[in-house]
């Protein structure tokens, strides 16, 4: 059996121990003619192109797997139905935590502000010093702050206990109610009565169909004018120019926005001149943590014909 491996990340497997042939192919060109018989093609940072180009030549192709939580190109790139694709979730829950952590934090303490206070060589002092102990109209700390996330899943199963420690009331959304991991998870069908307490919305919503724009001016309008609004799941799901505008309109009190709709975030975008508004370029995930043992675990089951982990529908 010969797997394909992306030379987007150095990954430590023995040949021998999983009885298969590995090769080496680059991530955004096409797939050279010797490995067009591959039947396992692993996935990460892979260009579009690249995508529709296996999907078109690895005629023998009979399972992707691809090293994202939310698989999304890969299903996009045209493969034949009856090629397996199973996702990378679970890789990326502790470094997209620890960034949606520093986006959160970044937002209370208003360290954007402090940045641009610093390039000017400011002393921001309305920023430091006596600060009130209660602000109930003001995001300024996680102490009892409502924080609402939006796609419960393992990256919020991860999140959540952190931002609970540090003193948060933290629901989930999902697409059942119910408790989760300890938490109350409600579904969107409440938001409209949930939004309106929410001090921070957060969004790790996957790519689909259903959720493009789902955040949109109608969701936003139920948030109070002091909320922030955090996306860490794909930009896709966020309606841009809507937040813009309230944003702009002091109808929320900023963004803290890792992904977009259209990435690189093109410069003509309003979004980048924006005070409040804090952009990070897509780096919350990035580093798929246990590759190597998910990529173990489904070689066996698929070679034993028993289900793979994390399977998804083309």
């Amino acid at each position: 059996m010969k797997v394909l491996l992306p030379d987007t990340i150095e990954l430590e497997l023995d040949p021998a121990r999983l009885d298969a042939e590995l090769a080496g192919y680059a991530a955004g060109e096409p797939i050279p003619d010797e490995h067009t018989d591959a039947e396992v093609l692993v996935v990460w940072g892979n260009s579009a192109a690249n995508l529709s180009d296996a999907a078109r030549r690895l005629t023998k192709l009979r399972w992707v797997q691809s090293l994202a939580a939310g698989p999304d190109m890969v299903l996009q790139a045209g493969f034949d139905p009856a090629v397996v694709v199973t996702a990378g979730l679970g890789l990326h829950d502790r470094t997209v935590t620890e960034h949606t952590l520093a986006l959160v934090l970044a937002a209370a303490r208003r360290l954007h502000l402090l940045v641009r206070a610093q390039i000017g060589r400011r002393w921001a002092e309305e920023l430091g010093g006596i600060q009130p102990v209660r602000e109930p109209a003001v995001f300024r700390t996680l102490r009892d702050a409502n924080v609402v996330i939006w796609g419960f899943g393992g990256i919020a199963a991860t999140l959540a206990p952190v931002l609970t420690t540090l003193g948060a009331n933290v629901t989930g959304v999902a697409r059942s109610a119910g408790t989760r991991h300890g938490f109350p998870v409600v579904t969107a069908d409440e938001l409209p009565a949930l939004l309106p307490r929410t001090d921070l919305l957060i969004s790790i919503l996957p790519a689909t169909r259903e959720t493009v724009r789902l955040i949109d001016a109608t969701v936003l309008s139920h948030l109070p004018e002091h909320a922030w609004v955090v996306n860490v799941g794909r930009g896709t799901v966020l309606d841009e120019a809507a937040l813009l505008d309230a944003v702009r309109g002091g109808r929320v009190a900023g963004a803290a926005l890792d992904v977009f709709e259209t990435e690189p975030l093109p410069v003509e975008s309003g979004l980048w001149a924006e005070p409040n508004v804090i952009i990070t370029p897509h780096a919350a995930g990035g580093r798929p943590i246990g590759a190597e043992e998910l990529i173990t675990a489904n070689l066996a089951a698929f070679r034993e014909g028993r289900p793979l982990r994390h399977t998804v529908s083309l």
